[in-house]
């Protein structure tokens, strides 16, 4: 016979799996933008790109399409399937062409600072309440981002605007995830995720093309591979447990990117890009800490009115 856990312990090895499932998705995904990033000493910043949405999309169209057809392809929300397709490829391309001249570790930190930005946007477009705790937190996670770009203490460099492009369009990106909840099936929303990108970039492909070695097609492939599977990943893990419970683990890519950043393209991390990390990432955790006390006291006052 077959035991069945009890469901206290059910939901603590859920968490369990969620928490590897996130920390080895954010690793993966570090993974693939350091690849990205050594590509382009090469080859053109949109066909490293193009690869990793081309190779995303055919990837994960092949595994969907082999467990239940093609029901997956059609979406409810169609307009905003693209409109956050296009908030993705903007993430993409502007942090890609940041880290050909900054430290993928700057960039990934900059970038960071979006799900803080997330507070704000949802107060706009979601009509959630946004309160001091939220908008402190968007301040201390704004100085952090000051920190890492320096204005009028470091030489000017477009590429940190760049990565601050990445951050508004990643932000708007998570906003529009949040909206298709409910609407579209994960699967939809996650082929959808690439879809668009891969197409547009597709029939502009002629204009960058370079032809690639038999290596570089390997790692090509490999990139489109690694964004797969680190967001399928992400997906599982959330299926496993809530957001709410999972977001530090987020930080985990952080913590990654800086590691291949220094051990290989030999970048050094001075005590500001250390300083401004720990202010994004602690303007994100208090947004977390403060959601986790309001549902605690919400679930409270829950079971009061019930007993």
């Amino acid at each position: 016979m077959s035991q069945t856990l009890p469901p206290t312990d059910a939901k603590v090895q859920h968490l369990f799996w969620g928490i590897i499932s996130t920390v080895l998705a954010c690793s993966l995904l570090a993974v693939m933008d350091g690849l990205g990033k050594w590509l382009m000493e090469e080859l053109a910043m949109p066909q490293v790109v193009w690869a990793r949405y081309f190779f995303h999309t055919v990837i994960v169209a092949l595994l969907f399409s082999y467990r239940g057809g093609f029901a997956f392809v059609r979406a409810k929300r169609p307009g905003m399937q693209l409109v956050r397709a296009i908030c993705l490829m903007g993430v993409t391309l502007s942090l890609y062409s940041a880290i050909q001249t900054i430290s993928l570790a700057d960039a990934t930190s900059i970038v960071f600072f979006a799900p803080v930005l997330v507070t704000l946007l949802a107060g706009w477009i979601l009509k959630e309440e946004v309160g001091a705790t939220e908008w402190s937190a968007v301040g201390i996670g704004f100085i952090g981002v000051l920190f890492i770009v320096r204005p009028g203490f470091r030489d000017p460099d477009p590429a940190l605007l760049l990565a601050c492009l990445a951050a508004v369009c990643l932000a708007f990106y998570f906003v529009l995830t949040r909206a298709l909840k409910g609407h579209d099936s994960e699967q939809t929303t996650l082929f959808h995720t690439t879809f668009a990108g891969a197409v547009i970039l597709t029939l502009l492909l002629p204009i960058w093309w370079q032809q690639p070695t038999a290596i570089q097609w390997v790692y090509l492939v490999v990139t489109g591979a690694l964004g797969a599977t680190g967001h399928f990943l992400l997906v599982k893990a959330f299926h496993m447990a809530s957001a709410s419970l999972l977001s530090p683990y987020l930080n985990a890519q952080l913590v990654a990117a800086a590691l291949i950043s220094v051990v290989f393209f030999d970048d050094l991390l001075g005590w500001p890009f250390y300083l401004g990390s720990l202010l994004i990432v602690g303007a994100g955790l208090m947004i977390w800490v403060h959601q986790r006390i309001l549902a605690s006291l919400s679930a409270r006052t829950s079971r009061r009115s019930v007993t």
